[in-house]
């Protein structure tokens, strides 16, 4: 009798294992993309990696945050009259992953450019500006998100 005790148990510890997660359990996840290039096959591959990870991670029935940070020369990914890529982003942010993928634009190159160009610069709708963009990096990275550069 003892036996089938410990055997009754051992099989409810393994199919508890094998259950799938409640919302309680759900893995959660963050990372922080940088772009520092105005190349658009790496823009691209920035994005590629934005849905890759979204759609992994959602058919693993666990949640994911992503923060593409923009800045240099990959400033222009975000920037309304020069951006190769709006429309992918727009897709992305406003159909396939609402609210869990943000775009940061560098204040700091932002300003930069403006001097040099001698005009203002308009980001898409779609980014927010972050005062620095590699500092924004590092407070992410100290708050525990994972770092990738495509």
């Amino acid at each position: 009798m003892r036996y089938l005790g410990f055997a009754m148990a051992a099989v409810l510890m393994v199919a508890s294992l094998a259950a799938p997660a409640s919302g309680a359990d759900t893995k959660s996840h963050r990372v922080s993309i940088q772009v520092d290039q105005n190349d658009p096959a790496v823009m691209n591959l920035a994005l590629n990696n934005v849905t890759n990870i979204m759609e992994q991670y959602k058919s693993k029935g666990e949640t994911v945050e992503v923060e593409v940070v923009t800045y240099g020369p990959g400033l222009h990914m975000l920037r309304a009259d020069t951006s190769p890529v709006q429309d992918r982003i727009k897709q992305i942010v406003d159909g396939s992953f609402p609210s869990s993928v943000i775009f940061s634009a560098c204040g700091n190159t932002k300003d930069g450019m403006e001097k040099r160009e001698g005009k203002a610069i308009s980001i898409i709708s779609q980014a927010s500006i972050v005062p620095s963009g590699a500092v924004r990096l590092i407070e992410l990275q100290e708050k525990g998100w994972t770092y990738l550069r495509p």
